[in-house]
């Protein structure tokens, strides 16, 4: 009886650990997928403001106004004092929430230049 009750403390044991280290490896793996997600991948350059508001005017003002106001969108007035410009590059690119991804309609350097003009906005 013995034997049965210490074969089943190490069974007992052997498991809880098992699961221990499984859960351990997923919440690794999943901070290491977040990290890739938030990683910026903005491609380097300088800022064009008419190249920037060009864009702006053809893609984003029927949400976010004339004077980046707001409307359907948020206000973005002051967005470059809460995002940087790699966070700026994300949303756009990404979308998310009510914002739509702008991944397959804007090149990557439009996105970058979009989002550098944004982040002036303070």
């Amino acid at each position: 009886m013995k034997k049965n009750w210490i074969m089943f403390v190490l069974f007992c044991s052997a498991a809880i650990l098992g699961l221990g280290i499984l859960f351990e490896k997923a919440a690794t793996h999943k901070a290491t997928e977040q990290k890739a997600e938030t990683a910026a991948k903005m491609p380097a350059g300088t800022l064009n403001a008419d190249i920037a508001q060009t864009t702006f005017k053809q893609n984003c003002m029927s949400c976010h106004g004339t004077e980046l106001q707001g409307g359907a969108g948020p206000n973005l007035q002051k967005v470059g004092s809460k995002l940087s410009p790699e966070q700026l590059y994300k949303k756009i690119e990404s979308g998310g929430g009510m914002m739509p991804s702008f991944k397959s309609k804007l090149n990557d350097e439009d996105v970058a230049n979009l989002a550098r003009w944004l982040a002036e906005k303070k």
